[in-house]
């Protein structure tokens, strides 16, 4: 933990716990490939590998515990519709041998009597049954939409990154890939953003970690702001976000990454705690727009090279799939 710079906090020890343990491949994966890129584990990241590969049981637990209350309901609903079914098996036996009793030889008046009064109880406790089973229906019907808006909940969660409100690794890379296979057969533009704040490690080692947390929502606000409606953002790494646009072509993208990077740049930095001004946050964008043969792999692949060239040839600025040419040989 203190070759990498992470702090000594619970999720740390937590991460770094799983991480020597190898209990959790995907997490030594995301661990190797972040001290690679970085040199350090980052609290940012930190939080990032705990809710994705810890923290997340506590949401598949969630989700199990619900899935049995809806199949408690469901077994309840069913003993219920068992005895519904045999109360009207019984009425109609009950009807079928008042109709015989009725064609008799031997009716009378009083038999009539007695048959009509057999009939009005049986009728009675048959309506009895039913208001009982509608009653539970409905008290049924409300459990199981009260489980299903917990799912819901727990299933947005479990996509969404806790520290930016916005969508995680996991929903990006589900996203990511329904578009680009959309696209492989529909034939629509799909484009790829992807950013990465620069000088972030600085903004942490300066001021402090609350202070890159705020760096972070910075620009995830500014990118909620500014990009389209249809777009989906996220966060899936520690301080690089994503952006998929589809509908538009290379050049609306190309105007709607420039117009995320001007308008964090645009935003001055101010520390809670005291109002001292930080200064301003720069972001370095790589934009790609697929191409025929392209899969989700090859087109972040692609985005994210335009996105280091972007930081290796100055850094703050728009660098996309078609400029990666020049800027290669200049790197």
């Amino acid at each position: 933990m203190k070759a990498y710079g992470s702090s000594a906090d619970p999720r740390s020890y937590a991460v770094w716990y799983s991480y020597v343990s190898g209990a959790q491949p995907l997490l030594n994966e995301a661990v190797k490939r972040l001290t690679t890129e970085h040199g350090t584990l980052s609290s940012a990241s930190i939080d990032q590998l705990y809710e994705t590969y810890i923290d997340g049981r506590r949401l598949t637990a969630e989700a199990e515990r619900t899935g049995a209350g809806v199949i408690t309901e469901i077994d309840q609903i069913m003993e219920m519709l068992e005895v519904a079914l045999g109360s009207t098996m019984r009425y109609g036996a009950s009807l079928q041998a008042i109709s015989q009793d009725l064609s008799g030889p031997t009716v009378n008046r009083a038999r009539v009597r007695e048959i009509v009064s057999s009939l009005v109880v049986a009728t009675r406790d048959v309506a009895a049954n039913n208001r009982t089973l509608e009653a539970r229906m409905r008290e049924s019907r409300a459990e199981i939409e009260t489980l299903r808006e917990t799912l819901e909940a727990v299933r947005v969660e479990s996509l969404t990154d806790p520290l930016t409100g916005i969508g995680n690794r996991k929903h990006f890379d589900e996203m990511l890939r329904k578009v680009v296979d959309h696209s492989t057969m529909q034939g629509h533009p799909v484009s790829l953003i992807v950013i990465d704040i620069d000088h972030f490690k600085r903004f942490n080692d300066l001021y402090g970690h609350l202070t890159g947390d705020q760096v972070l929502r910075l620009v995830a606000v500014t990118m909620r702001e500014t990009v389209e409606s249809g777009a989906m953002l996220a966060r899936f790494g520690g301080e690089e976000f994503g952006v998929i646009l589809t509908g538009g072509n290379g050049d609306s993208a190309r105007l709607a990454a420039e117009r995320i990077r001007t308008s964090v740049m645009g935003r001055e930095l101010v520390k809670r705690s005291t109002g001292e001004s930080l200064g301003r946050v720069t972001v370095s964008v790589g934009l790609a727009s697929i191409r025929r043969g392209d899969t989700a792999v090859s087109l972040l692949e692609r985005a994210d090279h335009c996105m280091f060239l972007a930081k290796r040839s100055g850094r703050n600025r728009v660098v996309d799939d078609t400029m990666t040419g020049d800027l290669d040989d200049v790197a």
